[in-house]
Parts: structure tokens; sequence; C-alpha cells
């Protein structure tokens, strides 16, 4: 730290109580009150090196030498910077360091100690000292901290401007090349970075430093520098990730709900932490989110949706909520199941905010439909063709995240269809591969919801394509008592169709294989003229007769299923409507009975 020791006569000050006292011998003739602390000096080196107090003592001095009292309650710095002037006054040693020349700058001007009254006068002293301050990182964080005790006089005086563009100058550059000594690190070399050569130490290189040294420094500053500090460093053309990392750095420091790792920590905060006031940290929070680059991805999707989280619980502004779910929806292929599953602060009665994963997956869609609209489709660049799949990815990505959250909501007994179908519905058909993530939350919710209608349950089951559900997934779907009998029949025929595919594909490749094989037609045949089966040919029909089996095990299902719906439709009719079965047994007639033909039955 920088220091400016100034005078030369010893300490000439005692404090008794509320009071400092001159010790020069002489009886003091000005009582100086500021606050509750009072100084008892000497008019003479006061007046001399002030034209306020020579002004002030020349209005209350009766020329008869009584001792009278001054009020300087105004003075930026108080008492403490008062009894460091009076100290200089005097000519007594005292120290400035980064932390109080800036009040005693403001308190110089205050009182106009100018050189007129004196050659190297407060002033001078101070501001030559100030700019030896700037010239150094840690110094000018400290004296940017100073500035807030006399937040008015430092802007007059533009002390708070210039720490500012000394810290956003710094920060934009490399610390490394200038040698400048960063606040939080060690100077003293430890044992392994020196070396010794013939007697002489010499020092080895400094470890290279990273892009983040600035971040810990800075968040000691109160939230309207800081905001001031960040907007210096974006106009220098700093990068947006660095940018980004330092308010996440800031926000994780001051806001305690940020540092919670589980979803319903946020909502009941323990009773032992202690934290600031909600009030404060609402308007922190307000203030982070206007500080976050607009860049998409310089921030991670999880500190967005944390944010958000945060400002569900501290009540932010609708506005402030909107700007994040907005931002958490431009890169929602980047979150995870997880960061999904916010807890409901609202009346609603389920668990989760499925509300609000709407509006952010809707969010989500309009930036995909904005990026597409920008690019004109008529325009293929270089490789385009060969990143298509790619351009698919994060909509692929964001199906699969949906479909895993609507399984892990599913079981909540307060989820109502309606929004289980909004969400489902939301995702485009093509956005799906595979319908087994959609299976499987749709399943989740039968097993949940046992009371639902059977026409509900139809048309839950059209939100997905039985023609995309995998081997595994038609397997259990074909077992599900759950499903609706149309669903499960459509599982079985598409089931069948893909197996009477397969079993064409195999014939077809086994004729490919034979006849490039046998171009003469008589390689296969053995002397005596037997064909000759080769290892392909027994592969093929291996697989065939499996897939066979396969088939008839599944036909089979399906008959004992049809069988048991029958039974039970006639177990019930039997119970429901047994007068009419009466009747409609007294009006059949035994003698029109007629045995059916043997032919029909084989028919």
């Amino acid at each position: 730290m920088a220091i400016l020791r100034l005078g030369s006569k010893s300490e000439a000050f005692h404090r008794e109580g509320n009071s400092w006292i001159c010790t020069s011998g002489l009886p003091s003739d000005v009582n100086i009150n500021i606050g509750e602390m009072s100084f008892q000096l000497h008019k003479f080196p006061l007046l001399s090196r002030s034209r306020l107090l020579r002004k002030l003592i020349e209005e209350c001095s009766n020329g008869d030498g009584a001792s009278f009292s001054l009020r300087l309650d105004d003075l930026p710095g108080g008492a403490i910077a008062f009894e460091l002037i009076s100290k200089f006054c005097y000519g007594v040693k005292i120290e400035l360091n980064a932390q109080n020349v800036v009040s005693v700058r403001c308190a110089a001007e205050y009182l106009h100690m100018t050189d007129e009254y004196g050659k190297g006068n407060l002033i001078s002293q101070t501001e030559s000292f100030l700019n030896e301050v700037l010239g150094n990182w840690a110094d000018s964080i400290r004296a940017l901290e100073a500035c807030e005790e006399v937040m008015a006089h430092a802007e007059d005086l533009h002390i708070v401007s210039r720490c500012i563009d000394s810290l956003a100058t710094k920060a934009c550059a490399d610390p490394s090349l200038f040698g400048w000594p960063l606040a939080g690190r060690k100077s003293n070399q430890s044992p392994e970075t020196t070396s010794l050569w013939n007697g002489i130490s010499t020092m080895t290189k400094t470890k290279p430093t990273s892009d983040n040294w600035w971040y810990e420094d800075v968040t000691f500053l109160s939230l309207p520098l800081y905001r001031r500090l960040i907007l210096a460093i974006e106009s220098r053309g700093m990068r947006p990730e660095s940018i980004a990392a330092s308010v996440v750095y800031y926000a994780r420091r001051y806001l305690p709900l940020m540092n919670r790792q589980s979803s319903f920590d946020d909502a009941n905060p323990g009773p032992n932490i202690l934290n600031p006031s909600e009030s404060g940290q609402r308007a922190l929070l307000e203030e982070i989110v206007g500080l976050i680059p607009n860049k998409k991805g310089v921030t991670s999707t999880k500190f967005l949706i944390r944010l958000l989280r945060t400002a569900m619980v501290l009540h932010a502004s609708p506005s402030c909520r909107e700007i994040l779910e907005k931002r958490v929806g431009a890169q929602l292929d980047q979150a995870s199941l997880v960061d999904l599953l916010i807890p409901n602060m609202g009346h609603s009665e389920t668990l989760y905010d499925t509300n609000c994963v709407q509006r952010i997956l809707d969010h989500f869609f309009l930036e995909e439909q904005a990026a597409a609209v920008a690019t004109p489709d008529n325009i293929v660049e270089e490789g385009q063709l060969t990143n298509e799949s790619n351009s698919m990815a994060p909509m692929t990505t964001v199906a699969r995240l949906i479909d895993g959250f609507l399984a892990e909501v599913a079981p909540d007994v307060n989820f109502k269809l309606p929004k289980f179908e909004a969400l489902a519905s939301s995702i485009p058909d093509y956005a799906r591969p595979l319908d087994d993530g959609l299976y499987h939350a749709i399943d989740m919710y039968l097993k949940a919801h046992p009371w639902i209608t059977d026409p509900e349950r139809e048309q839950l089951c059209r939100l997905m394509n039985c023609q995309k559900l995998s081997l595994d997934a038609s397997t259990h779907a074909a077992q599900n008592e759950r499903l609706p009998l149309r669903v499960i029949v459509q599982v079985l025929f598409f089931e069948q169709l893909r197996l009477r595919k397969s079993i064409s594909g195999w014939f077809f490749v086994s004729d490919n294989l034979e006849n490039s094989a046998n171009p003469s037609g008589n390689v296969g045949l053995k002397k005596d003229g037997s064909h000759h089966a080769t290892d392909g040919e027994d592969d093929v029909t291996h697989r065939v007769s499996e897939l066979e089996k396969d088939c008839s095990g599944m036909k089979e299902e399906l008959r004992k299923l049809v069988k048991y719906k029958r039974s039970w439709k006639n177990f019930t009719r039997r119970l429901g409507f047994s007068k009419s079965q009466s009747c409609c047994s007294k009006r059949s007639k035994p003698s029109n009975l007629r045995a059916i033909p043997p032919s029909t039955v084989n028919r």
C-alpha cells in the first residue's frame, strides 16, 4: 500500500474522552465541534492554512482574546479527517494512505486549503498522492471503497470516475506485463520460486495470470460502484464471457439463495442463516439481471435458472422474471432435467412450476423460428448440407428434456391432463426420432391417474406415434394393461409390419449374396448335382426362424388379450343385463339351431 508521510514534529495531541487537546503549552482559544467530538486548538495555525477557517474565526473573534466555538458538522470525513487536518496544520507527523486520502482530499477542498495559504498545502499534497494511488490496482480498489463515505464530494472532485477509469483500464490489460500488485495475492516468494547462483538470489518467472484475476477484488464494491465499473469495462471492449463470469461471481457473493443445491431449499431457507433484507436482495437481483450480457451462451443456463428461481422466491418484478425466462429459453438445449424442476411459488397445487417451463419452451421455439427466418432457404452455404443434422440437435435435445420433465412431474396427482397435453404437443413430431420418452411419460401419468376416463386415455395416447417406438418400448406397450386396446393393436400391427419388412430385407440380401457369389449358377452345386448351403444362407435361415417365432408369440399375445377383453365384457353383460338375457333366451328356439358343417369350420 502506498503511504505519504507529512510533517516533522512529534505527537502534540492527546485524547480525553470525546475531546482532542493540543499539548503545546498554550491555552486553546478555539473549540471546533464535529458531531460528538471536540478539538481544543489554537486559531493561528488553522487560519494560516484554510480560507474557510480564517473566515469563520474572523467572524466569531471578539478581539479580546476570549475562546469561542465553531461547528463543522458538514465537513467531509467527519472527525477522523479533521484530526489529520489539524495535525497537518500544526506540522505534526501524519500518514496518508489509499484508505484515508479520499476523505482528506475532500475535507481539504471543503476548507479551501490551497497553496495561497501556504506552499505545499494539503490540496496539492493529497492530489499528487492520489495520482500515485491510482497507478496501483489494489490501492485503486481501496480508494474507490473509501469514496462511499464522501460520495457527493468525491463525485464533484471526479475522484470516483478517476478510480473507475483506472480500474477498467487495468482490468482490460494484462497485469503481468506491468507488474501490478494484485489484491488478495501473496507478494512473498516461496522457497521454490527462488534460486541461488554464486550466492546471488534470483527469482524465477512468475506464473501467468488468468483472466479471472480481478473478479474477487471487485466484489468488495457496493452495487452502484460495481455497476459503473462493469459498464466502463464493457465499453473498453472486454469479452462478454469475462463480464458474465464477473457478474456470476458477484451474484453468488451477495445472493445467498444462489448457493443452495436443493430445489426446495430456496423456498424454505434455514432459520440459522443470516441473510440480507429481502428488499435489498430483490433490488440487487434486478440490477444483476440488467448487467448480464445479452449474447447467447456467455452465461450458463444453470446459473440463469437459479437466478430465475431466486427471483421467484424474492418476488422480483414481472419484467425481471420475463427477461430471465427469455434468456433461459434462448439456450434451453443446454439445460439439464434437474435445472427445470423449479418449485412452484404460486397458488397452483402442483409441486413444480409447469407454467414457467411452458413459457420457457415457447421462448425457445420463438428463438428457433427467428433463426430460421434469418437464414434464407434459397441460400446454401458451403458445408450447410453436412451440418444439417447439427441444426436439429438443439430441437432433439429439448424434446428429450421435455419428455424427461413430463415423466418426472407425471406422478403428481394435481397435474392436470390439459397441461400435460399442452407441454407434450408443444414439441413438433420431427423433433422426436423416437417416442420412447413420451411413452414413458404417458405411462407414468396413467399409472398415477387411474381415475381418468377411457376417452381421456385415448386422447392422451394420441400424443405419441406408435410407429416411432423402439423394440423394447413396443414390447412393453403390447403388455401394458393401462393402455387402451386400440393402442395395443396399433403397436402390434406396426411391429408385424416391421417384422415383415425385416424378413423381406433378409431375403433380398440373401438373394444378392447368392447371385454375386454364383454368377454362373453352378458354383454352389456339388459334383452329384446337390445344392451346397453356404454359411450366409444358414445365418439368414436362422434369423428368419427367430423372427417367425417372435411373430407367432406376438400373435398369441394379441389372441389372449382379445379373448380376455371379450370374456370381461361377457362377465359384465351377465351382471348388468341378466333380465335382457333371459328374454332373449325365451325368444330363442332350440329347433332352429343347426349343426355347423365341418367345411365351414375349416374355412
